[in-house]
């Protein structure tokens, strides 16, 4: 048996930061839960890495994210108002020149349930709405809208919660999800919207079976100026145990662990999740502090299987909820408030860097509702 090739770490490009002086190389021991066959990795020294961190480190919250300059808010909520825009058209067009009776609500009903929103939201939104709609004797189709808009804040509030940082160093994040939910682009969106707090990242290819995902990861290290930490054919649980060590070594604020795709039904890959995370542990106790998994938002009611899987078997922290641009799936977050409420952190609208924003429910009620 031919033992994999021990774990590599990538450096950015020379030009992108000044190199630090060389100094030993550090060996890190392999822990016993990967396979024998993986070797203990020499971790070369990070050419490219911020300063190390003070000793008296600041516990922050990053959401809400710097106040962003006018136009680019403004940009940001176009793109959201876009993206849902074939969610939306279902809704508002009904609350147009319309009379408050039984036929409205049957036909709102409808809407909400070709928006994936799920059975179980849908008579939610649609019981208190008729409350509403008695208690307060509204009689214009204006007056539905705001209050149908009001019961959606009130639904998704829940979901809107923030990343702690610099409670832990590193602290090391573990991204889960499907092949083609984005996860790659996303760690390296996320990896991005991290160092505009000054935080340090290091990035680990813990999708060792997939040349494309690890040659991917690397692009966006380079792109960020992160380094990155793969190994090809080997354990996933080895490369991510090495990165925790490289990264404690060397005071980097944040490990973002990449792991390959796999659907809720693989058992086997399931239980691979669940020895990454055990690994995980063993390199730092407490780690992963924070399990996200990336959710394609075209796959509606799936997605809300998806959650449940991966909830039931690594315990989620948190969701980046990806592809909402063009989708007609959007009700899919009020499914999952109602029945998984697992935090939504990030949501993303488009391929550029700049698409993955942290989720607020009042924004995302006013897109869907126009």
């Amino acid at each position: 048996m031919i033992a994999p090739t021990p774990a590599t770490l990538v450096t950015p490009a020379a030009a992108a930061a000044p190199v630090m002086p060389a100094a030993p190389p550090v060996t890190l021991t392999a822990p016993a839960a990967p396979s024998a066959a993986v070797p203990p990795a020499s971790v070369s020294p990070v050419a490219a890495v911020t300063a190390p961190a003070p000793a008296v480190r600041d516990v922050f919250e990053i959401v809400p994210p710097p106040e962003p300059e006018p136009a680019a808010k403004q940009s940001w909520l176009q793109r959201l108002r876009g993206g849902l825009s074939r969610t939306s058209s279902n809704l508002t067009t009904l609350f147009v020149g319309v009379k408050v009776d039984e036929a409205l609500f049957e036909e709102l009903e409808d809407a909400l349930l070709l928006s994936d929103a799920g059975v179980e939201a849908t008579q939610f939104l649609i019981n208190g709405l008729r409350q509403k709609v008695r208690n307060d004797r509204l009689t214009e189709g204006s007056q539905v809208k705001a209050a149908l808009r009001s019961l959606l804040v009130d639904l998704l509030k829940p979901l809107e919660r923030s990343i702690t940082l610099g409670r832990e160093q590193p602290m090391v994040m573990m991204i889960t999800g499907v092949n083609g939910a984005g996860k790659t682009t996303s760690i390296g969106k996320l990896a991005k919207h991290l160092q505009k707090y000054g935080q340090s990242v290091l990035l680990a290819a813990g999708d060792t079976f997939r040349a494309a995902a690890r040659e991917q990861l690397v692009v966006w290290g380079q792109r960020n100026n992160v380094t990155v930490i793969e190994q090809e054919g080997g354990d996933p649980a080895a490369v991510i145990f090495d990165a925790v060590n490289a990264a404690r070594a060397r005071k980097i604020d944040i490990v973002m662990a990449d792991t390959a795709g796999r659907l809720p039904t693989q058992l086997h890959l399931m239980e691979e999740l669940r020895k990454v995370k055990r690994v995980t542990a063993k390199a730092m106790d407490g780690a992963p502090h924070e399990v996200l998994l990336v959710l394609d938002a075209n796959t509606g009611q799936n997605g809300l299987a998806q959650v449940k899987a991966f909830d039931d078997a690594i315990g989620l922290t948190g969701l980046i909820v990806t592809k909402l641009d063009g989708t007609a799936k959007g009700g899919i977050l009020a499914a999952i408030a109602r029945q998984r409420p697992v935090p939504v952190y990030f949501i993303g609208v488009g391929e550029s860097v700049d698409d993955l924003q942290p989720f607020s429910a009042v924004e995302f009620a006013d897109a869907l509702l126009g």
